[in-house]
Protein backbone atom coordinates (compact mmCIF):
# COMPACT_ATOMS: atom_id res chain seq x y z
CA UNK A 1 0.00 0.00 0.00
CA UNK A 2 1.53 2.88 -1.06
CA UNK A 3 1.48 5.99 1.65
CA UNK A 4 0.03 8.63 -0.42
CA UNK A 5 -3.35 10.48 0.55
CA UNK A 6 -5.98 10.40 -2.21
CA UNK A 7 -7.24 13.94 -1.35
CA UNK A 8 -4.12 15.89 -0.91
CA UNK A 9 -1.43 14.09 -2.15
CA UNK A 10 0.46 14.64 0.63
CA UNK A 11 3.43 11.59 0.48
CA UNK A 12 6.57 10.49 2.90
CA UNK A 13 8.96 12.47 3.74
CA UNK A 14 12.69 11.80 3.32
CA UNK A 15 15.91 12.32 5.43
CA UNK A 16 18.48 11.24 7.27
CA UNK A 17 18.56 8.83 10.76
CA UNK A 18 21.77 10.32 13.01
CA UNK A 19 23.67 8.00 15.40
CA UNK A 20 25.57 9.06 18.37
CA UNK A 21 28.46 8.53 16.46
CA UNK A 22 26.84 10.93 13.60
CA UNK A 23 26.54 8.28 10.78
CA UNK A 24 23.88 9.45 8.19
CA UNK A 25 21.47 6.26 7.46
CA UNK A 26 18.50 7.19 4.79
CA UNK A 27 15.28 7.11 6.51
CA UNK A 28 11.33 7.99 5.48
CA UNK A 29 8.68 9.61 7.46
CA UNK A 30 5.69 8.28 6.67
CA UNK A 31 2.02 10.56 6.89
CA UNK A 32 -0.59 8.83 9.07
CA UNK A 33 -2.90 7.23 6.29
CA UNK A 34 -5.78 5.48 7.21
CA UNK A 35 -8.42 4.03 5.19
CA UNK A 36 -11.49 5.25 5.15
CA UNK A 37 -15.47 4.69 3.59
CA UNK A 38 -16.85 7.91 2.34
CA UNK A 39 -19.39 8.53 -0.62
CA UNK A 40 -17.85 9.60 -3.93
CA UNK A 41 -20.43 10.58 -6.31
CA UNK A 42 -22.97 8.62 -4.88
CA UNK A 43 -21.05 5.59 -4.85
CA UNK A 44 -19.35 4.00 -1.28
CA UNK A 45 -16.02 4.10 -1.94
CA UNK A 46 -12.64 3.04 0.26
CA UNK A 47 -10.05 5.86 0.10
CA UNK A 48 -6.56 6.13 1.96
CA UNK A 49 -6.63 10.02 3.62
CA UNK A 50 -4.26 11.18 5.81
CA UNK A 51 -5.63 11.97 9.27
CA UNK A 52 -4.85 15.92 8.77
CA UNK A 53 -7.42 15.50 5.29
CA UNK A 54 -10.34 13.97 7.84
CA UNK A 55 -9.87 16.84 10.84
CA UNK A 56 -10.37 19.11 8.53
CA UNK A 57 -13.58 17.46 6.76
CA UNK A 58 -12.05 17.38 3.55
CA UNK A 59 -13.01 13.10 3.49
CA UNK A 60 -16.45 13.91 3.03
CA UNK A 61 -18.75 12.14 6.14
CA UNK A 62 -15.81 10.15 7.12
CA UNK A 63 -14.71 10.52 10.98
CA UNK A 64 -16.10 11.86 14.09
CA UNK A 65 -18.42 14.56 11.89
CA UNK A 66 -19.93 12.04 9.65
CA UNK A 67 -20.80 9.25 12.61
Amino acid sequence: MAATCDICGKGPGFGNRISHSHRRTPRRWNPNIQTVRTTVGGNRKRLSVCTSCIRAGKAGNAGKAGR
